[in-house]
C-alpha cells in the first residue's frame, strides 16, 4: 500500500464520499489546517462501522441535523498527530489518539460527562456524517475528542475502540462483569467480537457465543476469543450469569434473556428492530436486570483502551479485511455482506502495522 492519495505538492487529497448510489466515491479535497483547539491527524487506519454502511447503501434516512451531508465518510478511525492548532495542551506531535466519533458543543450536561453522543446542540457534529471523517490521509479532529492511544496499540487497534469496542464496553460496565462471570454473546459480527474480548478484560471465567451464520461462527472461532461458538439452537438454557445480544434481531434478544440464570443481567446492544417476551416469566420472576446500552463516552473510552491493552489485548484481532483506500468500495461492498469479521482501511503508516495476525489483504 505505497500510494500516498496525495497530489504532487501535498496540499490536496484523495478521500472517501457518499454520492448516494449505492457506491463509494474517491474525490479530491484539499488538505486541511488546524484551528483553536484542533489538531490534524495523519490518518492510520479507518473501520468501517454498521451505521456507515447505512449512510453508503441507504442514503439519508436520517432526517434533519443528523443527515449525511457528503463530507468524507469514517467515523472509526485514529490517526497520529500531525499539527496542533493553539490553545491545544495535552496532545504532541508525532502521538497516536483515539478519536471519539461525535464532537458536541462542548458546554451541555451530556458534553461535560463525555457522552457528546447525546448532545442535542446545532453545534453537535458526527465524523463521517456532518463533519470529515476518517476515509482520507488527513482528518481534522476537536482535540477534545482526543485521547492517546496505549503504546502497545497499533493504528487498527486505535481504530476500532471509540464506536465499536466502546460500544461494547459501556454495555458490559452497566451489567458489572467480573470474575465470577459466564457470559453469553449473542451476534457475533464485530461488535460481537468486540464484547468476547471486552469480557475477557473484565476477567469473565467462561465466555460463550451464538451465531446464526456459519461463516461468522468459523470467524469467531479462529479469533480466539471465545471457549465455546454455537448455533443459536444448540445454547444451553440458563447457561450464563450475564447475556449480551449484539445481533439486534428479536430472536437474539430473546436467547439472550432466556440464557440468563435466576439474578441474571443482560445487556441490549444491537441496533435496531424490536422484541416482545413473556416479562413475568423472562425478566421479573428471574429477578433479571435489563439494561439498554447505545455507545460509550470519552472517559469509559479511555477505560476501555487501558483495560485491553493492561491484558495484551489487542482489538484489530477482530478485523478480517484490511484493504488501502483506493479499494474503499470494495471494503464497503465485503463490508455490507455482514458474513464476514471487520473491515478496515489501513492507510501507509508504521503505527498501523500488525503483528498480532495474518495481514488479509484485498485489492477487490
Amino acid at each position: 500500500m505505497a500510494t500516498t492519495f496525495l497530489d504532487d505538492d501535498g496540499s490536496r487529497m484523495l478521500a472517501a464520499t457518499f454520492p448516494g448510489d449505492s457506491t463509494v466515491a474517491l474525490r479530491w479535497h484539499d488538505v486541511p489546517t488546524p484551528d483553536a483547539g484542533q489538531v490534524l491527524l495523519r490518518t492510520a487506519a479507518s473501520a468501517i462501522c454498521g451505521s456507515d454502511l447505512r449512510t453508503a447503501y441507504r442514503y439519508h434516512l436520517d432526517r434533519g441535523d443528523r443527515t449525511y451531508t457528503g463530507c468524507i465518510g469514517g467515523h472509526e478511525f485514529a490517526g497520529i498527530v500531525e499539527a496542533v492548532g493553539s490553545g491545544v495542551r495535552a496532545l504532541d506531535e508525532g502521538q497516536l489518539v483515539i478519536v471519539y466519533h461525535v464532537a458536541g458543543c462542548g458546554q451541555c450536561t451530556v458534553c461535560r460527562s463525555g457522552y457528546m453522543i447525546h448532545c442535542e446542540s446545532p453545534y453537535r457534529r458526527a465524523y463521517g456524517n456532518q463533519r470529515d471523517g476518517g476515509h482520507a490521509p488527513f482528518v481534522l479532529a476537536d482535540a477534545v475528542t482526543c485521547i492517546p492511544a496505549p503504546p502497545e496499540f497499533t493504528g487498527v487497534d486505535a481504530s476500532l475502540i471509540g464506536c465499536g469496542f466502546g460500544t461494547a464496553f459501556e454495555g458490559l460496565h452497566r451489567v458489572r462483569v467480573d470474575g465470577r462471570d459466564e457470559v453469553l454473546v449473542v451476534g457475533l459480527g464485530p461488535v460481537g467480537l468486540a464484547a468476547a474480548m471486552v469480557a475477557r478484560a473484565m476477567g469473565a471465567r467462561r465466555v460463550l457465543g451464538a451465531e446464526l451464520h456459519e461463516s461468522r461462527r468459523a470467524w469467531a472461532e479462529q479469533v480466539g476469543l471465545f471457549d465455546e461458538v454455537v448455533e443459536p439452537a444448540q445454547t444451553p438454557q440458563e447457561c450464563c450469569d450475564v447475556a449480551v445480544d449484539a445481533s439486534g434481531s428479536p430472536a437474539g434478544r430473546r436467547l439472550a434473556l432466556r440464557s440468563l440464570r435466576t439474578w441474571g443481567r443482560c445487556a441490549f446492544i444491537g441496533e435496531g428492530g424490536d422484541v416482545t417476551f413473556d416479562v413475568s416469566a423472562e425478566l421479573l420472576h428471574k429477578e433479571v436486570t435489563l439494561a439498554g446500552s447505545w455507545v460509550t463516552s470519552v472517559p469509559n473510552m479511555a477505560r476501555c483502551a487501558d483495560v485491553l491493552a493492561r491484558h495484551g489485548l489487542h482489538p484489530e484481532i477482530v478485523v478480517e479485511h484490511r484493504l488501502p483506500l483506493d479499494a474503499a468500495d470494495h471494503a464497503y461492498r465485503l463490508a455490507a455482506d455482514q458474513t464476514t469479521g471487520k473491515v478496515c482501511l489501513v492507510f501507509d503508516d508504521a503505527h498501523a502495522t500488525s503483528t498480532h495476525q495474518p495481514l488479509t489483504e484485498d485489492r477487490g
